[in-house]
């Protein structure tokens, strides 16, 4: 195997154990979670919003590094931040509202945190279906246009953490200051190109 073979192989290998050891510390440590529901729910909150900006760092990443790399592991960060996230969800809708419809609903309209969380749920859910390359061969260029809606995600994520958190806001403003560093990185890349 040829030297820059290996290490991409090893940068995939890497990443996949990373986006694996969460889940294998949530089920660890749930033995001595005092409320296990809320544990889980919460752990895979985070690490749905970790991996997202996650996914979201591989663009400037490539751009400081100039190793091209980092864009084939973009799709597994993004890919498991979305199953922290199905994982999330489900926790929510089966343990916390017992698959009621109807409660969930009410919920969701009653408490913004829970909305923008939903609707956050949401717009990961093309992103998530089309990330495959028959998609990507198929949308040609309104697959970029598509896959925009991380930028939103990303936003509604954070936003819906912070609303959850009711006392220390450390760990919700250090998950907000890195997207608007993200995000700061790209429109100052766009006037960049723009010049």
């Amino acid at each position: 195997m040829a030297a820059r073979d290996w290490r991409v192989w090893a940068l995939k290998a890497t990443v996949a154990v990373g986006c694996a050891l969460p889940a294998v510390s949530l089920c660890w440590r749930l033995p001595q979670a005092v409320n296990p529901v809320e544990f889980l729910t919460r752990g895979t909150g985070t690490w749905a919003l970790a991996g997202l900006l996650a996914t979201l760092a591989v663009s400037p990443l490539r751009q400081l590094s100039g190793w091209a790399a980092w864009l084939r592991v973009r799709r597994l960060l993004g890919l498991s931040a979305f199953a922290y996230a199905v994982a999330h969800f489900v926790l929510y809708v089966w343990l916390d509202q017992g698959l009621e419809a109807a409660a969930i609903w009410r919920d969701v309209l009653k408490r913004p945190f829970v909305t923008v969380g939903m609707a956050a749920f949401v717009l990961l859910l093309p992103l998530a279906i089309t990330s495959t390359d028959g998609w990507m061969r198929r949308l040609k260029r309104r697959w970029g246009q598509l896959h925009q809606l991380v930028y939103p995600a990303a936003a509604l994520a954070v936003l819906h953490y912070f609303w959850l958190v009711k006392k220390d806001l450390t760990q919700p403003l250090l998950y907000a200051l890195a997207l608007a560093v993200l995000l700061g990185w790209r429109v100052w890349r766009w006037g960049q190109r723009r010049r």
